[in-house]
């Protein structure tokens, strides 16, 4: 049966994820990373694709991408493939690397470009790997505080959000670090997440046992609360279970987190992109 040829995005604009093949390790290190961040660099240079955001996990990357002189299709293969001999070549081992064809989206209006880019930024603390989304090494969410940079293409997202430089690195600052539900792409990996490490999420944030997170003061509660719920894999029920706090309490809780608006004159502009 042929395969369905891949939807085309209105803007050219791509949400790409490359996940390594049964879900395994495809950076072991993070020489690999930059291995990768160097095939993403060097392919950029030959196909002239804008790249707005990166990711790199341990097992997939996401990427934020909009197409050149060759197709999205044509330059990923031509980075998986350099990527994948490389590889290959280093850990004596041969066949596939990544799963099948990668994964895509379409991103056809500035509201959601501003959207992914936050969800690919939160990855890693949506993830538990870090606790604060600014601790993320292997993102590109740096790249917007630091002036023009070679791989990122910024200036198009933080226009978005300002007319001027300050106020767009202070909006982008907010609407980093808020807390979202954020869903991007139509796969969703199933990851149960076991009360063991909740409790060991809590003691990284200072909180040794329940007792003392019942006992503190609400609106710190209350953030630990919505930092839990940010893990993937863990719910409401969970939460409830390993903190001893009700479920109608925690469900409160993190309905109460307003979600970010986006200012009204990045509004406007967003209407006149569309």
């Amino acid at each position: 049966m042929p395969r369905k040829a891949r939807k085309q995005s209105r803007t050219g604009i791509y949400h790409i994820m490359l996940r390594g093949i049964n879900q395994q390790t495809i950076f072991e290190d993070e020489t690999d990373k930059h291995q990768f961040l160097l095939t993403l660099k060097r392919y950029k240079e030959l196909c002239h694709f804008k790249l707005y955001s990166y990711c790199i996990m341990d097992n997939h990357v996401h990427l934020l991408l909009e197409e050149g002189e060759e197709s999205v299709s044509h330059f990923l293969k031509r980075i998986s493939s350099s990527y994948v001999y490389w590889y290959n070549l280093k850990y004596d081992r041969h066949g596939h690397l990544f799963q099948g064809r990668f994964n895509s989206e379409c991103v056809n209006d500035m509201e959601y470009f501003l959207t992914v880019v936050r969800y690919i930024h939160q990855n890693p603390l949506k993830a538990a790997v870090v606790r604060n989304v600014w601790d993320s090494k292997w993102t590109s969410i740096h790249a917007y505080l630091g002036g023009r940079s070679d791989l990122v293409d910024t200036e198009k997202y933080l226009a978005l959000l300002a007319l001027d430089d300050a106020s767009a690195l202070r909006r982008y600052k907010i609407f980093m670090e808020e807390v979202n539900e954020d869903q991007c792409l139509d796969i969703i990996v199933n990851r149960r997440v076991q009360d063991c490490e909740v409790r060991e999420y809590l003691i990284n944030l200072g909180v040794p046992h329940s007792s003392v997170l019942q006992q503190m003061d609400r609106g710190k509660r209350d953030e630990i609360l919505a930092s839990l719920k940010a893990i993937e894999g863990v719910s409401c029920r969970q939460i409830s279970r390993v903190t001893g706090i009700s479920k109608s309490v925690v469900g409160r809780v993190l309905g109460r987190r307003d979600r970010y608006v986006v200012p009204s004159e990045t509004n406007e502009r967003v209407k006149k992109q569309n």
